[in-house]
């Protein structure tokens, strides 16, 4: 198996973030989002942090897989939810611990911030392998429905 490095990403991984998020939009929604406009949202959490923050993992220098984190502040909890956005694994490098890389590393990125109280990610019902792989890395169901509102 080939050694996964993870890193934040830079301006230079955008084309390729895009590439990876019109493939999830076509394999778990059946989407065809806007490249530009796709492009212009990539670009804009890679210039202002606080809108997302990207990860990369390279295999042999290659680029095979994202993911995007944003935040939830928790009353509750005095402490922020990192949740686990835009999740995309180059189907040839799939099965080969590139996501559990990348989750490893946010886990400890988020560990040792000190104000962090979890991680989150939402998963498409239908998608039983991305579920398994949650699972195996110690991530569980809630008890919370997921609603939303779209203005498009």
């Amino acid at each position: 198996m080939s050694l996964v490095a993870v890193r934040p990403a830079v301006g230079s991984d955008a084309l390729r973030i895009v590439e990876f998020n019109l493939g999830l939009a076509r394999e778990t929604e059946d989407k065809t989002l806007s490249p530009a406009v796709l492009l212009h949202g990539v670009q804009r959490a890679l210039a202002e942090p606080a809108r997302g923050r990207y990860y990369v993992a390279e295999v042999e220098g290659e680029v095979a897989g994202c993911l995007l984190l944003t935040t939830e502040w928790s009353d509750w909890r005095d402490g922020w939810f990192w949740w686990i956005q835009s999740v995309f694994v180059d189907p040839e490098q799939r099965g080969k611990g590139v996501y559990s890389a990348l989750h490893e590393r946010v886990r400890a990125d988020a560990q040792a911030a000190g104000d962090v109280v979890g991680l989150r990610l939402y998963v498409e019902k239908g998608n039983l392998s991305a579920q398994r792989a949650y699972h195996k890395l110690g991530m569980g169901e809630t008890a919370y429905l997921l609603f939303e509102e779209i203005f498009d």
